[in-house]
C-alpha cells in the first residue's frame, strides 16, 4: 500500500497533523527549551524547524483542495488538528495545566466544523 492508496480524507488531514506537530513546536518550543538564548537565534531555528512543516502542509493542502475540499473547510480543520496538538503539547511538554476552557475551545470549533462541512 503506497500513501496515494490511502482514502484522501486521511491523507489530507493525517499530513496536517503531521505538519502542526513541526509548527507546535516551532512556535512554542523555543519558550521552554531556547529561553536562555537570543531572540533571533530561536527564531532561525524556528525557521528551520517550520520548514518541515511547510513540506507537509503545502502538499496536504494541495491535496485537499483539488480532491474537493473547500478552502475555508481546510482552514477550521486546520484549526481543529491545532488545538488537537496544542493542547497535549501545552500540558506534556509545557507542563501547563489542563484547562476546562480548552474543552469549550473545542466545543466551539465543534460548532465551525458542522457549519463548515453542513451539506
Amino acid at each position: 500500500m503506497t500513501p496515494s492508496d490511502l482514502p484522501l480524507p486521511l491523507r489530507t488531514f493525517g499530513l496536517l497533523a503531521l505538519s502542526n506537530v513541526f509548527m507546535t513546536i516551532a512556535w512554542y518550543g523555543h519558550l521552554k527549551s531556547l529561553a536562555d538564548r537570543a531572540w533571533y537565534v530561536a527564531a532561525l531555528i524556528s525557521w528551520g524547524i517550520a520548514l518541515f512543516e511547510y513540506l507537509l502542509q503545502v502538499p496536504a493542502n494541495r491535496m485537499g483542495y483539488n480532491g474537493g475540499y473547500t478552502l475555508a473547510q481546510l482552514k477550521i480543520a486546520q484549526e481543529v488538528i491545532t488545538l488537537a496538538v496544542f493542547v497535549p503539547f501545552a500540558v506534556v511538554v509545557m507542563q501547563q495545566p489542563l484547562k476546562l476552557d480548552y474543552l469549550w475551545a473545542g466545543l466551539c470549533l465543534v460548532g465551525a466544523v458542522y457549519f463548515i462541512f453542513r451539506g
